[in-house]
């Protein structure tokens, strides 16, 4: 079953993740809906019929009965914010408040010292 992304309103697969070495499992992830050669995640229906996922690695390859998938953050075009190239003259982000008089930001002061 397929929903909507609710930050760019792509549709999105939610996924149950299973457990690992590092995560305990059972987090939902958002992955793409349509299987891709360059995700790294591979999805699976289990025996009760819910949507699963796990991490593809050298040591846990895709298997047969699995599809690789993206996940949705890796290509979502509202949670990546796009960054100047050369932060060292960059203006301060929109989400950075005006600072009280007589404050200044350290990274300022640090850029007209050098």
């Amino acid at each position: 079953m397929t929903s909507r992304c609710p930050d760019c309103g792509l549709p999105v697969l939610v996924t149950r993740t299973l457990p690992g070495k590092t995560t305990a499992g059972g987090k939902r992830l958002a992955v793409n809906p349509d299987p891709d050669p360059a995700g790294n995640t591979g999805v699976r229906r289990d025996g009760t019929g819910a949507v699963v996922s796990r991490r593809v690695t050298e040591q846990q390859p895709l298997m047969g009965y699995e599809r690789l998938h993206m996940p949705h953050a890796a290509t979502c075009e509202a949670q990546q914010p796009q960054l100047p190239l050369d932060t060292s003259k960059a203006s301060p982000t929109p989400r950075q408040k005006p600072l009280p008089e007589g404050v200044i930001r350290l990274s300022d002061y640090r850029q007209r010292r050098t």
